[in-house]
């Protein structure tokens, strides 16, 4: 037993703090000090300093120790000594804590959130806002956003064990462990939230009418396991990815607008690449003439985008890319882009890949469209009589029929749903047409 002098123990500060008597809140005050520069906590001394001391300090002590192990995650117990002192002939629980290495600590029943976190600001204990605790966490960890500890861990893994049993890959604790789902203080990481049904990034897809944002045909939000957006999210476009058929003679042949190949590689670079730290959706962006992938985060520092055309492979998640190889799919590093490159080989148009502060783009172009939009004659004159000419057909089709929509004009003069559009909306600026409605309820009548 130690022997304290009341004169160092004259108010509270930054790094004291006096208990008249045990309660449970104590095991926040301890947190408060773990989660910064440590501190005293003494049970048996008043506000005002003074020494009540306590009647039982051998079961306050064994009160203390038991509440800290039971409510605080990570172990805080390797960072805190508990003591009895002697001030003023009475004897005093003294609680000594030093900063944790495993920041932040929380209360277990509350989780990673404001009402589960505390730290230590003056001689006051208070709650942190989310945005401090995920820079704590980032702070202390000195690691990736996908091996830092998950804020929340009440995560479930149906999907994710689901696609594991599918593929015939055993998932058990220590493969969690192995793959980083599980950290090294055996709580849940980032990596383990994103591929849990408690997954907070969403993918949202939206599909326009024309080649701008005017006109929604429709839009969607996907959220969970990761693993389900992309299922979803790839289901949803290959929907979206129209079959032009072409006649040789006798033969059929069908040709989608997208190659499904450079579909799939644009939608796993958009979420194996992505910066997980940014909380924004992924976002995918569906026009008749094309469809953008568009990422948070750009560019891992130190790269720039002619290197990725260079061969030069460098994963933001590299566990999230090695649990998709495992998982049959990706097949290797840096592949996805030249993969998309090679699906365009043949077209006059090609895919883009652009960069800005925090945002990376894929655009993939309609091949149909391309192929709709070539008028074969190098005249000008024979092109304008020709678009002419169907604007005729148009309206006179409106006028016998009372209206037109867009979907009857493709048929009526066999084109894309982008020229369809573009010659309507030039009828309607020459004051031909006139819209009736909104979205795909649209009509158009003679004015």
């Amino acid at each position: 037993m130690k022997e304290r002098g009341k004169e160092i123990l004259l108010f509270e500060n930054q790094n004291v703090e006096f208990k008249q008597e045990y309660v449970p809140d104590i095991r926040k005050e301890v947190m408060g000090f773990v989660n910064a520069e440590g501190g005293t906590i003494f049970v048996g001394v008043r506000k005002d300093g003074a020494v009540l001391g306590v009647a039982d300090p051998d079961g306050v002590m064994l009160q203390i120790v038991n509440s800290l192990k039971d409510a605080l995650v990570p172990d805080v117990m390797p960072f805190v000594k508990v003591n009895t002192v002697e001030m003023e002939g009475k004897i005093v629980v003294e609680i000594d804590v030093t900063t944790g290495t495993n920041r932040p600590y929380y209360l277990r029943e509350k989780g990673l959130k404001p009402s589960g976190v505390y730290v230590r600001k003056g001689s006051s204990t208070q709650p942190m806002t989310e945005e401090g605790i995920r820079e704590m966490i980032l702070q202390n960890s000195r690691r990736s956003f996908e091996l830092c500890r998950s804020m929340n861990q009440n995560l479930t893994f149906e999907t994710f064990e689901n696609e594991m049993k599918r593929r015939s890959i055993e998932i058990g604790p220590s493969q969690m462990k192995t793959l980083k789902l599980l950290g090294e203080d055996g709580l849940y990481t980032n990596l383990a939230l994103l591929l849990s049904e408690q997954c907070e990034t969403t993918t949202k897809v939206a599909l326009f009418q024309g080649t701008d944002k005017e006109i929604f045909r429709d839009r969607r939000e996907f959220s969970g396991s990761i693993l389900k957006q992309l299922e979803e999210v790839y289901q949803f476009i290959n929907l979206a990815n129209k079959t032009k058929a072409t006649f040789y003679g006798l033969d059929r042949t069908d040709f989608r607008d997208y190659p499904e190949e450079a579909l799939r590689e644009a939608l796993l670079n958009s979420i194996v690449h992505r910066d997980y730290s940014f909380s924004g959706s992924n976002l995918v962006n569906i026009y008749e003439n094309r469809i953008e992938f568009v990422s948070l985060g750009g560019l891992v520092p130190g790269l720039e985008l002619q290197s990725i055309f260079l061969g030069v492979s460098q994963s933001r998640n590299p566990n999230l890319a090695a649990i998709f190889y495992r998982m049959r799919l990706i097949e290797s590093y840096g592949t996805g882009i030249g993969k998309i490159e090679r699906a365009y080989k043949n077209y006059q148009s090609q895919p883009e890949f652009e960069t800005a502060k925090g945002v990376f783009r894929v655009t993939l172009p309609n091949r149909n469209e391309e192929c709709d939009g070539k008028i074969q004659s190098n005249n000008s004159m024979e092109i304008e009589d020709s678009l002419n000419e169907q604007k005729n057909l148009i309206l006179q089709y409106a006028s016998k029929k009372g209206s037109i929509t867009r979907k009857e004009v493709e048929n009526l003069i066999g084109s894309g749903t982008t020229k369809a559009f573009r010659l309507i909306k030039e009828l309607c600026e020459e004051n031909l047409l006139e819209r009736v409605g909104k979205g795909r309820l649209s009509t158009y009548i003679l004015k």
